[in-house]
């Protein structure tokens, strides 16, 4: 276990109907720590991911953050979804809006930050991944790894205690996505805490703490990227390691 837990996950289980999408999942996320969930589709990792922050309950179980359970509703959990910032796989960006605007918004919203502030936070993150000259276009006028950076930027501008990537590079083109990951990577070195579900293998390698391995549903291995790469328990790992590996 973590010296330091931020996120833990005891015994939880999903349904979606007759399908049991998670099935007594054990997790525990230390505090600075970057975990990537990798395995087969249909494995239970995205459903995983969105139950940290509640954008999927579960049946049973309990997930807490900071030592605290998980609010079902209300002001609560909005204050939750402040604390831990998801970045998905399409960029859910406000197509109206400005980039600028896009990364201020939830910060007057949710944070009640003035606008100058807000804006003035804004333009620093967009700084830091690599993207302060394009504060005044529209989400149309960038690219996809554009976009996603964005996105990045905006779930930073809330200060999260934690932020969730749910495949942020499943919709780029090849080309686009090493930009995305080397934010991804600088946000790890900087010691934000990230729960990372994707394909990168190389990611996994270079900037996890750890790698967890799922498969129908359950956690099958949880080990240090080296232990996982060089020498995966199961027989489940191996043969999904040797055909996503071969490519």
């Amino acid at each position: 276990m973590a010296v330091d837990p931020l996120i833990e996950l005891r015994d939880v289980n999903k349904h979606y109907g007759a399908l049991h999408v998670l099935q007594d999942i054990n997790l525990t996320v230390g505090r600075g720590e970057v975990v990537v969930i990798i395995g087969p589709s249909g494995s239970g990792k995205s459903t995983l991911c969105r139950t940290i922050n509640r954008l999927e309950t579960i049946e049973s179980g309990t997930i807490r953050l900071d030592g605290k359970p998980l609010p079902d509703e209300g002001k609560e959990l909005a204050a939750l979804r402040a604390d831990v910032g998801m970045v998905f796989q399409s960029f859910n960006l406000f197509a109206h809006k400005t980039v600028l605007a896009n990364v201020s918004l939830a910060q007057v919203k949710v944070r009640k930050r003035k606008k100058d502030e807000a804006d003035k936070r804004s333009r620093e993150l967009l700084g830091r991944v690599g993207l302060a000259d394009q504060a005044p276009k529209y989400p149309a006028q960038l690219s996809g790894g554009q976009q996603q950076r964005v996105a990045i930027a905006r779930a930073l501008a809330m200060n999260p205690k934690a932020l969730l990537f749910d495949e942020p590079t499943s919709a780029l083109d090849p080309e686009m996505i090493n930009e995305v990951l080397e934010v991804m990577r600088q946000l790890a070195a900087d010691g934000m805490t990230m729960v990372v579900v994707t394909h990168e293998m190389g990611f996994a390698r270079s900037a996890a703490n750890r790698v967890v391995f799922m498969a129908d549903g359950r956690i099958v291995e949880d080990r240090t990227p080296e232990e996982f790469f060089t020498a995966p328990e199961s027989e489940r790992a191996r043969d999904f390691l040797s055909k996503i590996l071969k490519h």
